[in-house]
């Protein structure tokens, strides 16, 4: 895969590292070279000194042959730019935004760009980590505002059935582990003694998850 990664900040250069090692073919943008430092001597993909939003810039990068573009430079409005040249000049298959606020997520949703905010993962995985201390979530999807939870099911839930605890809309029960095996359940799938569970939930009920587990 061939991937752009405009803004060689912490976060870039850490992602521009991480894609490089997975051996992506990797080009970073950035418009002052001294940014280049934070990739090491080790770093085997390419860099471009340019600004991310300059079509000449985009094109020497390899935008028409890329399989996706990561904008994270330090300003929102510069990632949108650079996202929505992407998409509609380069026809860039999969870009990615990161934004600082964000309250400008669903916005541009709206257009069509993907975007992640570090400042709302982060507040959404501290609010786990601080006030959910007996559930173990295991990842979030979209900007934390599904969790992905593992839990031992409690012995109240033995013999029930995935139908009887589910609540549609905000707890889901994603997988089963069972004598060391991970299986998808149906709704008639029954509990049994021992089995972990892998539970969807919105971050907003999580409420009534504990209460559903007997935990509040």
């Amino acid at each position: 895969m061939s991937v752009i990664i405009v803004g060689c900040g912490r976060m870039g250069s850490e992602l521009a590292l991480r894609l490089g090692e997975d051996g992506q073919a990797v080009t970073v943008v950035d418009v002052d070279p001294r940014a280049f430092d934070r990739l090491g001597p080790g770093f085997k993909g390419k860099t471009l000194v340019g600004s991310g939003f300059d079509r000449d810039v985009l094109a020497r990068a390899g935008a028409e042959q890329a399989d996706g573009l990561a904008a994270v430079t330090a300003g929102d409005n510069l990632n949108i730019v650079i996202a929505r040249v992407a998409r509609s000049v380069f026809k860039v298959p999969k870009v990615v935004a990161r934004l600082y606020d964000p309250r400008r997520a669903e916005i541009y949703q709206r257009l069509g760009l993907q975007t992640v905010s570090s400042t709302a993962l982060g507040a959404a995985r501290i609010i786990q980590l601080l006030g959910h201390r007996d559930l173990n979530v295991i990842g979030t999807l979209g900007n934390g505002e599904i969790e992905l939870v593992e839990l031992e099911v409690p012995p109240h839930w033995v013999h029930r059935t995935v139908n009887n605890v589910n609540v549609p809309g905000e707890v889901s029960v994603a997988g089963v582990s069972r004598k060391g095996s991970m299986f998808l359940p149906s709704l008639g799938t029954e509990f049994q003694s021992g089995d972990r569970l892998v539970v969807a939930v919105l971050s907003t009920s999580r409420g009534r998850l504990e209460r559903m587990l007997a935990l509040a």
